[in-house]
């Protein structure tokens, strides 16, 4: 099958990734992982990250297809024990995505394809972030969790709105079925090209490989503005982010791999363009950041002026 046989090189290249920041007389390479994450919790500097992705940001009263991404990240700086030490960061992070029909009004019976189906993604993960002299950057991570209704996407989305004075979704009862999920990921930003003290330009390519999403991106992230900031002074930044994802498979579209057939699962297109422009504001202790993300369709029997969605993405950044 070929998603197992993506799914096994994504295994095997988290662990050489691993083995390759492990010292050559510690083949425990996992024992070696756990130590170091406890060792950087313990000693090192930490930060927490909150990340919000929603269309009704946008003062969309509908909602539809990619509708919330919620994540609650901490990082955790491991102590340099050397000059020249690279600059490693562990961490955990805890998420939930919500995927909806392209108008939650519709009742379960009016949901059929080519419609995005309902589901949800709750995870929950570890992964470790090292940043070269060069400031070139490469991370690794693994994330479990639950897909369908186990997810608990319904209740989260029926409070919010409630909250918010929303509509109500009206198709739950039709999402995509429950499946255990397992994801490793991993992303490799180059050296940024620098144009001055106020430009720079990076190229990156990132992947995810299981039975909720298989993809391959490439992206190119340009910054403008105050880049650097002085101990205790603050800075105002824009960037832009352009990507093109190539993907093998995607659970809110067609279901759990290894689960049965679905009438709400559509067909995945395999090339989906993004992108992102927005602005960062950063200070000593916090980074405030909001952007708008234009993601092109990605259901395959969908045309791109009915299936590519807007919505916006915000993160605050405590550190200490």
């Amino acid at each position: 099958m070929h998603a197992c046989r993506i799914l096994l090189v994504g295994l095997t290249l988290l662990l050489v990734s691993f083995q390759c920041s492990a010292d050559d007389d510690d083949p425990a390479v996992l024992s070696k992982f756990v130590r170091d994450f406890q060792s950087a919790r313990a000693h090192g500097a930490a930060a927490t990250i909150v990340d919000v992705d929603n269309d009704t940001l946008l003062f969309n009263r509908n909602d539809g297809f990619y509708t919330s991404g919620v994540r609650l990240t901490r990082e955790y700086v491991a102590p340099r024990r050397k000059h020249f030490d690279d600059g490693i960061v562990y961490g955990w992070r805890i998420g939930q995505d919500l995927y909806t029909a392209s108008d939650i009004k519709l009742p379960p019976q009016r949901v059929l394809p080519p419609d995005h189906p309902y589901g949800a993604w709750t995870y929950a993960g570890v992964f470790k972030d090292v940043t070269e002299p060069d400031e070139s950057s490469w991370r690794v991570g693994v994330d479990l969790g639950c897909f369908g209704p186990c997810a608990g996407g319904r209740g989260t989305q029926v409070a919010l709105h409630h909250l918010i004075h929303q509509p109500q979704p009206q198709g739950w009862s039709g999402q995509l079925g429950n499946e255990p999920g397992a994801m490793l990921y991993g992303r490799v930003s180059l050296s940024p090209m620098k144009f001055g003290n106020h430009v720079d330009l990076t190229p990156g390519v990132s992947a995810r490989f299981g039975n909720i999403h298989t993809d391959v991106s490439g992206s190119m992230f340009l910054r403008f503005g105050q880049l650097s900031i002085a101990p205790g002074g603050s800075g105002l930044s824009s960037f832009t982010k352009i990507e093109a994802k190539a993907v093998g498979y995607d659970a809110s579209l067609q279901g759990g791999y290894f689960s049965g057939e679905n009438l709400h699962a559509v067909q995945p297109k395999r090339l989906v363009e993004e992108a992102e422009l927005g602005m960062r504001w950063q200070a000593t202790r916090y980074t405030v950041s909001a952007s708008v993300v234009r993601r092109g369709n990605e259901i395959a029997a969908l045309s791109n002026a009915v299936g590519a969605q807007n919505f916006a993405r915000l993160q605050l950044i405590i550190a200490p």
